[in-house]
């Protein structure tokens, strides 16, 4: 049974989320739009709008400087995907986009209810236990998106199912930015999922993890632009242009660690490999 304490301690979440609902709605809806919804419907309004928000802006900003700006500078002009191409990924993300908002909106739910380990303030835990728990919530992520999306290859139905909608995009002139986000809205939740698990084993600090999910349609948007980066050990484009050219190499997220680890890592020097399905 809830102590007084507790609700109050939980109140915080809400008080959290409540501003973050305000901060975006209030300044691009008229409030009798969303301020009569439950709490839920607005978190998840609120999600939907900045997720949309931030994958265009994401998207146009980069695709931009890359193919515009910088115009056969980083990319070869046959390389360069068609406006065709990039439309069709954005219909598919945008298809998709009302139910991947609906995992952060969940995830926020069960936090404020307090079935979770998050927790609101830094200074409850001290800079250096926030420290050693994002290096933990980040190795977890990157240990559950490794097998999520190792899984969505390996196991025939899902792939045919769920993740060859965004294995469509298998050559430097079918990636864009705006790929990052082209999935089965089945797939997108699945291989965000661990960001959501993470939070019943690992103490997470509550803002940090809002940001996190969020900053994901900035990092995926990165990793489908075919660019190799050459900063190791993080799994840029060009370790991502690989698996969606062979489908076998090359499934971690942000790093190359658990592709080192599990001999799945493909080289971007490393020219020659056979496409398989």
């Amino acid at each position: 049974m809830a102590t007084a304490g507790s609700i109050d301690y939980l109140q915080q979440f809400v008080e959290d989320t409540s501003m973050f609902n305000s901060i975006v709605l209030s300044n691009l809806l008229p409030a009798t739009w969303w301020a009569p919804l439950p709490h839920f419907l607005q978190t998840w309004l609120r999600n939907y709008i900045a997720g949309t928000i931030l994958y265009f802006l994401s998207g146009f900003l980069w695709s931009f400087y890359i193919y515009h700006l910088y115009r056969n500078v980083y990319i070869p002009k046959d390389a360069i995907p068609s406006n065709k191409a990039m439309l069709m990924q954005i219909y598919v993300a945008m298809k998709a986009m009302p139910w991947y908002t609906l995992l952060p909106t969940v995830s926020e739910h069960l936090i404020e209810n307090g079935w979770t380990k998050c927790y609101s303030g830094i200074y409850e835990v001290g800079w250096i236990l926030y420290f050693c728990y994002l290096a933990i919530y980040l190795i977890f992520v990157e240990f559950g998106i490794y097998w999520m999306h190792r899984e969505l290859h390996d196991i025939k139905p899902l792939y045919k199912l769920l993740h060859a909608t965004h294995h469509i995009y298998n050559k430097q002139n079918t990636l864009s930015p705006f790929a990052g986000l082209a999935f089965h809205p089945v797939d997108g939740i699945l291989q965000a999922l661990p960001h959501a698990l993470a939070l019943f084993v690992i103490p997470t600090h509550f803002r940090t993890h809002i940001a996190l999910l969020f900053l994901e349609a900035v990092w995926t948007a990165n990793i489908h632009d075919c660019i190799h980066g050459k900063l190791w050990p993080v799994m840029g484009a060009g370790y991502h242009t690989i698996h969606h050219t062979t489908y076998r190499h090359n499934y971690g997220h942000y790093t190359i660690w658990m592709d080192w680890m599990l001999g799945t890592l493909c080289e971007p020097e490393e020219e020659k490999y056979e496409k398989v399905n």
